[in-house]
C-alpha cells in the first residue's frame, strides 16, 4: 500500500500554527513511509474564504520547508463530483431530502433544552411519502439532504495514536445534513461529506488530524461504509494547548505562521519546535533536527496522548540554536528585511562587506532576528542615548583627558584591530591611568551603555563609517 496523506487547510484566515503543526506531522509520516503529502484546500465556505488566506497557507507551508507532491485542489473546482456522490446515497435511499423548517429546528433544540437533553435532529423527515415531499414543496419550503445514521449502531476503529474507540450512533445527533439545496436540487456539500468525498477520490491511506475531529471521524466512517469505500487509518494528535492547559488561542499571543515569523523566528527552528509538540524522538535528549531528520525516526507510537504546552521559552532557545552557527552571509541576508522595515539606511552592493561585519558582532548575542534591529540601532543612528551607568562612567576622573586622548591618535585614520589597540596603550600610558577606565569609558562615549558586543570590533565599525569620533566628541562635556 502507498502511504497518501493530505492537508486539507481551510483558507478562512491565515496559516495557523495548530494547522502547520498538523501539516508537520502529516509530511513526517510521508517522508518516513516513502509515501505522498498532498495539499487540498477546502474553499467550499464561499462567504469567508478568500484568495489571500489561500496565498498565504501556500507561502506558510514553503516558508516552513513543507513541499507538498499533489495539489493544491480547491473543493470550489469540486462540485459536480460532491452532486453525483449525493445522488448515489439518494439512489440508495441511505440519504433523503428534509423540509423542517429553522423555525421547527429552533423549537425543537428549545423544547430539548427543556428537558435537560442534548440536542439533536428527530428525523422527522426520514421516511416522508413521496405526497408529503410534494406538498412541502409546493409550500415553498426549502430542503438539506441528511445522511441516515442508525441510533443502535456501534463505530469503531483503531486510532493510531489513540488506540481502540468506540462511538454510538446515538451520540452523534441524529441523522447528518451532508448538503444544502439550491435552485438545480443539490447545492453546497458540508464537510464531513465533502472531506470524505475527497479523501476516497485522492485515495488518502491516513487521515492526520488534530483530537477535536474525533467526533467527525465516527460520522465520516459511516459515510465511507455507504459508499463501500476502504476506510482510512486514523491518527488524531494532541492539540496544542497555553501555560494553563487550555486550548491555544489568539489570546495566548499566538495567531499564524506569517506572524512568527515577523517575530523573527527562523524557519527551521519553527518547525523543529512544532515537530517536538505531541512528538519525541526515540532519544529523547535529542531535541534539534531538521525536518528531514526527524522523519527518519518518526512514528506514532511516540506521539503523545496529552496536550502539548506551548513554552514560548523553548521556542526562543531553539531559534537561537539555528541562528548562532548559521552562515554570516544567509543571516545578513535574514536580518535587512528587519534594518530596512525599521528605516535603518545602507547600501547593500557597496557596504555588504560592512554588514556582515555586524552581523558577526551580534551574532552570538541574538536569540530572534528581531534581536539585530536594537543591537546595531547604534550602527544606524548618529546619536545614541547615554544610559545612567554610562553617564556614571564618563564622569570619573581622567575620563575627559583619556576621551580628548583617543581623538587625536585616532586622528581620521582607518583604524585596524591592532593600531585600536596600540591607540588604548598610548593613552593609558600618556595619561597614566588604568586600561580599564580607558576601556569602560570608551564603550560608554561610543555606545552610550557600559554593556555590549565586543568593544574593538565595535569601534572598528563606528570607524569605517566616520562616526567614533563625533560619538567621542559628544561624550567629552559629559565627562567634565
Amino acid at each position: 500500500m502507498t502511504v497518501r496523506v493530505r492537508i486539507a487547510p481551510s483558507p478562512t484566515g491565515n496559516l495557523h500554527i495548530g494547522t502547520a503543526r498538523t501539516a508537520v506531522f502529516n509530511w513526517l509520516f510521508a517522508r518516513h513511509q516513502g509515501g505522498k503529502f498532498i495539499l487540498r484546500i477546502e474553499d467550499t465556505d464561499v462567504e469567508r474564504s478568500r484568495p489571500e488566506y489561500t496565498e498565504n497557507i501556500l507561502e506558510g507551508l514553503r516558508w516552513l520547508g513543507l513541499t507538498w507532491d499533489e495539489g493544491p485542489f480547491f473543493q470550489s473546482q469540486r462540485l459536480d463530483i460532491y452532486k453525483e456522490a449525493v445522488k448515489s446515497l439518494l439512489d440508495k435511499q441511505l440519504a433523503y431530502r428534509c423540509y423542517t423548517t429553522s423555525e421547527e429546528l429552533e423549537a425543537l433544540r428549545e423544547a430539548q433544552k427543556a428537558r435537560n437533553e442534548a440536542p439533536r435532529y428527530d428525523n422527522r423527515h426520514r421516511n416522508l411519502t413521496p405526497e408529503q415531499q410534494a406538498a412541502f414543496e409546493a409550500e415553498g419550503r426549502s430542503f438539506v439532504i441528511r445522511f441516515k445514521i442508525e441510533d443502535d449502531r456501534e463505530i469503531v476503529w483503531n486510532d493510531l495514536v489513540r488506540g481502540n474507540m468506540s462511538w454510538q450512533g446515538s451520540d452523534l445527533g441524529g441523522d447528518m445534513v451532508i448538503a444544502r439545496a439550491a435552485e438545480d436540487g443539490i447545492g453546497q456539500p458540508l464537510y464531513n461529506f465533502a472531506v470524505v468525498v475527497d479523501d476516497m477520490d485522492m485515495q488518502i491511506s491516513h487521515v492526520i488530524r488534530g483530537e477535536d475531529h474525533i467526533a467527525n471521524t465516527a460520522k465520516q466512517i459511516l459515510l465511507y461504509e455507504a459508499f463501500g469505500a476502504k476506510v482510512p487509518e486514523f491518527a488524531h494528535t494532541p492539540l496544542i494547548l497555553n501555560i494553563d492547559g487550555r486550548k491555544l488561542s489568539k489570546r495566548d499571543g499566538v495567531t499564524s505562521i506569517f506572524d512568527f515569523k515577523q517575530m523573527g523566528f527562523t524557519p527551521e527552528a519553527l518547525v523543529n519546535y512544532m515537530t517536538l509538540l505531541g512528538w519525541s524522538a526515540p532519544d529523547s535528549t535529542q531535541e534539534i533536527f531538521t525536518l528531514e531528520e526527524a522523519a527518519k525516526q518518526f512514528s506514532f507510537e511516540r506521539v503523545n496522548k496529552a496536550g502539548a504546552k506551548f513554552d514560548w521559552a523553548k521556542l526562543d532557545w531553539l531559534n537561537s540554536q539555528y541562528i548562532h552557527p548559521m552562515p554570516v552571509d544567509k543571516l545578513t541576508d535574514l536580518i535587512i528585511p528587519f534594518w530596512e522595515k525599521e528605516g535603518y539606511k545602507f547600501d547593500q552592493g557597496r557596504e555588504r562587506s560592512w554588514l556582515e561585519q555586524l552581523v558577526t558582532l551580534i551574532q552570538p548575542s541574538m536569540t530572534r532576528l528581531t534581536d539585530a534591529v536594537a543591537m546595531s540601532q547604534l550602527f544606524f543612528t548618529e546619536t545614541v542615548p547615554f544610559s545612567d551607568e554610562a553617564v556614571a562612567q564618563l564622569t570619573q576622573d581622567g575620563v575627559a583627558a583619556a576621551l580628548q586622548g583617543i581623538i587625536a591618535a585616532v586622528d581620521n585614520q582607518q583604524l585596524s584591530e591592532s593600531s585600536a589597540q596600540d591607540i588604548i596603550k598610548q593613552v593609558v600610558k600618556q595619561q597614566n591611568v588604568k586600561k580599564g577606565l580607558v576601556m569602560r569609558s570608551l564603550r560608554a562615549a561610543l555606545t552610550g551603555d557600559v554593556h555590549g558586543p565586543d568593544l574593538i570590533q565595535s569601534w572598528l565599525l563606528l570607524n569605517r563609517i566616520n562616526l567614533d569620533k563625533p560619538r567621542l566628541t559628544e561624550a567629552i562635556p559629559k565627562a567634565n
